[in-house]
């Protein structure tokens, strides 16, 4: 059986930590969602805006650039992946300057 004294030592620890998780959780639950859509169709995929996209990147897991857009100033771009591979990141520059990334996978 648990002694009193580790108990109380137990729920101690547990109350001094609370502080420390819940603005974990806060910070997350008030990250602001992406202003765009990414809408697939197999390897295709489009991305429809209300703000004009500035620039596009998108890269394999491995590394690897497969696109680069720079000065695109278009609200809705169209692109298709031909690589074999799975999972992809995307990075989108709005006109406004600011910068959102996502990881994106292929079924």
């Amino acid at each position: 059986m648990i002694r009193h004294s580790t108990l109380r030592n137990l729920v101690f620890a547990l109350l001094m930590s609370l502080p420390l998780i819940l603005p974990a959780q806060s910070v997350n639950e008030a990250k602001p969602s992406r202003p765009y859509r990414l809408f697939t169709t197999g390897k295709q995929f489009t991305i429809k805006s209300p703000k004009e996209i500035r620039q596009l990147l998108v890269w394999t897991a491995s590394g690897h650039r497969i696109i680069e857009q720079r000065e695109l100033n278009e609200s809705i771009y169209t692109f298709r992946v031909d690589v074999k591979e799975k999972y992809f990141f995307m990075m989108v520059q709005l006109s406004d300057g600011k910068v959102f990334t996502e990881k994106i996978g292929i079924p």
